[in-house]
């Protein structure tokens, strides 16, 4: 009866769609952690402006903020590669956030960018309240969020223009976008197209390369071996910000691209290096 139980569960569990599988998984999780969950916290009025908050049961501890990827007009803040982030960060007392922003058509990538800003500021005008430390907060974002956060970090008056105050330092998982002008004069995917558009002018904005400043945030830029373009633009980024004294840190990982997300947080030698690298900025 016990063996006709679990395979009645497992496969009730198969026949839930995808969103709602990791809903679950996210749920079990915390009842095994004793974290608690504000869903669908509002840092705006659109409904995309929306974040979610994973609370451990101690108090005083960091905050990590995660923006998901999806090419700019995809994406969820309960994807897949949350669970392992919220799991490994949790159980070391972090305050976890997923957020979601506006999408293309709707919002390009300069007013995505400026939603994770508010998005920022709203966390950081919460923290005591999840009885986290605002001081000690860090950004990290996936492909196209990894491009997001890269901005604000590179220059960080576009976060304060959105009332965030400064920020300990950003992790950038397999960013495709530091340098967008070299991304576009050469061979790309036609998302790219989609998300900047063909105005020059434009794409130094949402720069990261071009628009570095001397107060840009320490940053770690994890890039997969697999993909070569990337790798070149995060190294491009770092020298470029080096040369005004801006600390980047490029790591470069034997991962697929959707990998580098979903296996931070996972046990083992690559988690613990991402989190070697945190604990070196707070």
């Amino acid at each position: 009866m016990k063996r006709r139980a679990l395979l009645q569960a497992a496969l009730a569990s198969a026949a839930l769609p995808a969103r709602a599988q990791q809903d679950q998984s996210i749920a079990a999780a915390m009842n095994d952690l004793q974290v608690r969950v504000e869903r669908d916290v509002p840092y705006g009025e659109d409904p995309r402006q929306r974040l979610d908050a994973y609370l451990p049961g101690t108090s005083g501890g960091p905050l990590l903020l995660f923006v998901h990827g999806g090419a700019w007009r995809g994406g969820d803040k309960r994807s897949v590669g949350v669970l392992p982030k919220v799991r490994y960060w949790t159980a070391r007392g972090y305050v976890v956030v997923s957020a979601n922003h506006r999408l293309l058509p709707q919002a390009h990538p300069l007013a995505q960018a400026r939603d994770v800003a508010r998005a920022l500021a709203l966390v950081q005008r919460r923290a005591s309240g999840w009885g986290a430390d605002a001081a000690t907060l860090v950004l990290m974002g996936h492909s196209s969020g990894a491009h997001l956060v890269a901005l604000l970090s590179a220059e960080p008056a576009l976060a304060r223009e959105q009332g965030a105050n400064s920020w300990r330092g950003t992790v950038c998982l397999d960013n495709p976008a530091f340098d967008v002008p070299r991304l576009m004069a050469e061979r790309h995917a036609t998302l790219y197209d989609r998300a900047f558009g063909s105005n020059h002018a434009y794409w130094r904005t949402v720069s990261p390369l071009h628009m570095v400043a001397r107060d840009a945030r320490p940053m770690l830029a994890v890039c997969s071996r697999r993909s070569g373009a990337a790798r070149a633009q995060a190294e491009a980024f770092a020298e470029r910000a080096g040369r005004i004294g801006a600390k980047v840190q490029v790591q470069p990982v034997d991962k697929g691209h959707m990998d580098v997300d979903r296996q931070l947080g996972l046990p083992g030698p690559y988690s613990e290096s991402v989190e070697r690298w945190i604990a070196s900025v707070l």
